[in-house]
């Protein structure tokens, strides 16, 4: 337990990142699990919707640092190529 005061000012601010920072991963995975439905649905205009909404959000966590920028290339990288392969299906 924190007893300086600036330890638990640091606490606190801990404290409120890992909030933020909860709820962002969150809206990730989410928008990941609905592009993967969309596809494994085969709805093709779902899954382009979906991947609309996805990128901006990605690239947003990996921009305040709550994702590695390459993992988050990665995961837009591969959302964009399932969603591709779908429409190639067509």
């Amino acid at each position: 337990m924190a007893t300086h005061k600036s330890a638990e000012k640091r606490s606190r601010q801990t404290e409120k990142r890992q909030e933020r920072n909860t709820a962002i991963k969150s809206r990730v995975r989410t928008n990941i699990k609905s592009v993967l439905s969309a596809v494994e649905g085969k709805d093709q205009a779902g899954a382009a919707q979906s991947l609309g909404k996805a990128i901006p959000e990605i690239a947003k966590a990996a921009a305040k640092g709550i994702l590695h920028k390459r993992n988050a290339s990665r995961k837009i990288s591969r959302l964009t190529r399932k969603v591709n392969a779908l429409s190639k299906e067509a």
